[in-house]
């Protein structure tokens, strides 16, 4: 989401951002604590109660679902959550959507390390990037450039293999049409992928690099991470300034590890353009994370008869407050952008119940402080089981699920 949030959000209500009560005045909702009941308690938990008892009693079952950061967006609300970022587990082997502000640390702290000292990274098997935004890779260059020193106890020598968006090959459009911009940033090279990025954080943290190789015998990171663009050419021939994706008739392959199988598909998160939304098929059930999108046709194809639909989520009174604090001229673009890009409360459910989904979780939270009543809204239109989501839950997919 747009830098300017964080300005916005300094200039409402204090510090703690729009009030429980303010929430549920405004939508008319009156749902009693009886009526929440369980369906908080042990589906979404409160962030606080996620974090203290996730690894203690974390399930048994060789495929999971692993939450790691919740919060949507690059702005720090509730710091109980950290940013988004889920993990997909079977049987050991880690692969991670995703790395918001904190991912390492919850990757640890969710018992998903190898174990002992200097093995935070000993499991993991992929990293994939649903698209280039700051609150979705914000971690890549503090997991690149410390991953030497993070797999002392891996047991194979097999590279962690990363996935992304390459470069899209044109700007997003300006919007509002007509409007001023300066120059782009980095001229020659404006919307680089994911391959890209890995090579100018390469450069960028060659001293540190070189002091490890030369002094320490540590390991090149280009032996660490393979790291590859997902092809869109034979699909997205050349995308355009709105960057509105193509229907697709099958997923794309993207790497199958094993009995995992990941494939994706082109999510509208427009302008940013390529966006993803990943699936998971294991032995035990499947698995998908839709990365930021408004309602998709393809996510919901790619998400058909899944046990778990990891969707995003943006409440639209939350939009609304937040551009009150903001000139007309950066608050209509920014609302459009918000209502335009992402799924709103009201439109979740009706996208997991096309996809006949098992169970909804949400996830990416904006905004990550709202009250969990408000986001229990999202149950309309959906006759599968809801789960709000929080930091460090772990659900099982298969038959202990």
């Amino acid at each position: 989401m747009c830098d300017l949030i964080g300005s916005a959000l300094r200039a409402m209500s204090g510090d703690a951002g729009i009030s429980r009560r303010d929430l549920l005045r405004a939508t008319g909702t009156a749902v009693a604590a009886s009526a929440l009941g369980t369906a908080v308690a042990s589906c979404s938990a409160t962030p606080s109660t996620a974090s203290t008892t996730a690894t203690a009693s974390a399930p048994a079952a060789r495929t999971r679902l692993v939450l790691l950061g919740t919060t949507g967006g690059p702005t720090i609300l509730d710091p109980a959550r950290a940013g988004t970022s889920t993990a997909v587990v079977h049987d050991g082997g880690v692969h991670l959507v995703d790395l918001g502000f904190s991912a390492h640390q919850r990757l640890v702290a969710a018992g998903l390390g190898g174990g002992g000292w200097g093995n935070g990274f000993g499991n993991l098997r992929s990293i994939l990037f649903t698209h280039m935004h700051s609150d979705h890779v914000t971690e890549w260059p503090a997991i690149y450039s410390v991953a030497s020193t993070n797999i002392a106890g891996r047991l194979h020598d097999r590279p962690i293999e990363v996935f992304g968006p390459g470069d899209r090959g044109s700007l997003p459009r300006v919007f509002p049409a007509g409007r001023t911009v300066g120059e782009p940033i980095n001229p020659e090279d404006p919307t680089p992928g994911i391959v890209a990025m890995t090579g100018y954080l390469r450069r960028a943290w060659a001293g540190d690099f070189n002091d490890r190789l030369r002094n320490s015998s540590f390991r090149d990171p280009t032996a660490v991470f393979s790291v590859h663009d997902i092809d869109v050419s034979t699909v997205w021939a050349g995308i355009d300034p709105e960057g509105i994706p193509p229907r697709l008739t099958e997923p794309i392959p993207v790497w199958t590890d094993g009995a995992v199988r990941i494939t994706a598909t082109l999510v509208d998160h427009h302008p940013t353009a390529p966006a993803f939304g990943f699936r998971f098929d294991t032995p035990d059930g499947s698995i998908v994370v839709s990365g930021d999108t408004c309602p998709s046709e393809n996510l919901i194809d790619l998400a058909r008869g899944a046990d778990y639909l990891v969707h995003e989520v943006i409440d639209p009174l939350f939009v609304e407050e937040l551009v009150k604090q903001l000139p007309a001229e950066q608050a209509d673009p920014l609302r459009t952008h918000l209502l335009e890009s992402h799924t709103t409360i009201d439109q979740v459910g009706p996208v997991a119940e096309a996809a006949r989904v098992g169970t909804l979780v949400l996830s990416h939270l904006a905004p990550a402080h709202n009250p969990p009543e408000r986001w229990l809204e999202a149950q309309k239109g959906f006759s599968g089981r809801l789960i709000v989501g929080a930091d460090l839950m772990q659900l099982p997919v298969g038959q202990d699920s």
